[in-house]
């Protein structure tokens, strides 16, 4: 059988770097974001990817996808629904640093390392919200530009922001997708765009949906 040869860390950074045209700053908090998710997803379970080069790029670049669709220089919020183990937001605040970020995540657990993360790569204007999304909806209001979620729940759920009654109804919101997905017909009145992109040989999605 033939031996499959990881590249060397220096190589995935220095590749991941030049890709995403990243500051030498920037990619030490790439750096210290990957040592800290490693460290605690030994204890408790933030995502099932695992190493270095699957990190980079399944979650690392794949949260950057936005940015070949969206000028985010012109976003001044983003909030992230079921933030999980921080994907998109943080990577997208690492690159934009103007953003100010709300991470919308219920399990405890997953906060916990969110405020290790926060304050590990000090970061300004980050904020935790720890309601469940139909909570959030129900009982917040707020200026956020940008909604955004990496499979934390199905579009139907997520659609309940442009509901008449909510706050939030007048925001757009970027929802990453399979290749092989399908919107909801109850829901695809508000589906206004599916772009199309690549993480290595693997295809995906975004969509991006308004009223």
């Amino acid at each position: 059988m033939k031996e499959i040869r990881q590249k060397a860390p220096e190589k995935v950074w220095a590749e991941f770097q030049e890709e995403q045209n990243l500051t030498d700053d920037q990619i030490k908090q790439f750096k210290k974001y990957y040592e800290i998710l490693d460290e605690w997803n030994r204890q408790i379970n933030l995502t099932a990817i695992k190493g270095l080069s699957g990190t980079v790029r399944q979650h690392f670049v794949d949260s950057l996808a936005l940015t070949k669709f969206k000028d985010l220089k012109k976003i001044k919020s983003i909030a992230d629904v079921g933030a999980g183990a921080g994907f998109p937001a943080i990577p997208l605040k690492i690159l934009y640093p103007h953003l100010s970020i709300l991470l919308i995540e219920s399990n405890q657990k997953k906060q916990n390392f969110l405020r290790a993360l926060i304050e590990e790569l000090d970061f300004k204007n980050v904020e935790i919200c720890d309601l469940d999304w139909r909570t959030f909806l129900r009982t917040t209001q707020g200026d956020i530009d940008l909604f955004v979620s990496r499979a934390a729940m199905d579009e139907v759920e997520l659609c309940r922001m442009f509901r008449a009654n909510s706050d939030y109804k007048e925001a757009e919101l970027a929802y990453w997708v399979t290749e092989a997905w399908e919107p909801e017909a109850k829901v695809e009145k508000y589906l206004k765009d599916l772009k199309e992109y690549k993480v290595g040989k693997k295809v995906r999605k975004l969509s991006f949906w308004s009223v």
